[in-house]
């Protein structure tokens, strides 16, 4: 399988793939996202597309394992987690967890950082439809205002530094959205750790 994680160069912001000396990509250079780093161990294609899907939709949790040493394994994946107070999964809504019976997201964070993860400081405030059938400005307006960081728990985020797990980015307006509700909670640096970034900004 490693033969199929080689590292690539990408952008530090959003983690779309630039070429070999290129720090951030045009877009992020035009604006800027409310991410202060962005790290993937893959990209979404073969294998690792029909493995998450598996992961993801099959009920098979297992995967969250191997998926971790490989975010591990990746460039920039350990500083960054080293570096962090705290590690937020990305929330699922209710409804979403009860579809799926687990929260991925959590999995892999337990794997990465069992130690800094806090699951419950960042909530899904509002289910939204899935993402995939929508385009990029659809995908954001989508996701406005889904995210919250728990009020009791603010000063928890403040003054921290966040490291923000997910298994898949496409767009980014998720993670964006979560992003900007840890900001307004007085987060200071945020990091978004991915398992897989698809090549395309969709």
């Amino acid at each position: 399988m490693s033969r199929f994680a080689q590292p690539a160069a990408r952008c530090r912001r959003c983690a779309l793939p630039v070429q070999g000396g290129i720090a951030e990509c045009g877009r992020c250079v035009a604006s800027a996202p409310p991410l202060d780093a962005c790290h993937a161990a893959v990209s979404y294609d073969y294998p690792w597309s029909s493995l998450i899907t598996q992961f993801k939709f099959n009920g098979q949790a297992g995967w969250a394992q191997p998926f971790g040493v490989l975010m591990r394994s990746a460039p920039w994946m350990e500083p960054a987690l080293d570096s962090a107070d705290v590690v937020v999964p990305m929330p699922l809504s209710d409804e979403r967890l009860a579809e799926r019976g687990f929260n991925q997201a959590l999995l892999l964070a337990r794997e990465l950082a069992p130690a800094k993860t806090w699951p419950d400081l960042l909530l899904r405030i509002r289910h939204t439809t899935p993402q995939a059938a929508l385009n990029r400005q659809g995908r954001l307006a989508n996701v406005l205002d889904a995210f919250a960081v728990d009020p009791l728990r603010t000063g928890d985020v403040r003054g921290k530094r966040i490291a923000l797990i997910d298994d898949v980015m496409t767009s980014g307006a998720s993670l964006f959205a979560a992003a900007l509700a840890l900001r307004q909670a007085g987060a200071v640096h945020i990091a978004a750790l991915v398992f897989a970034r698809t090549d395309e900004s969709a």
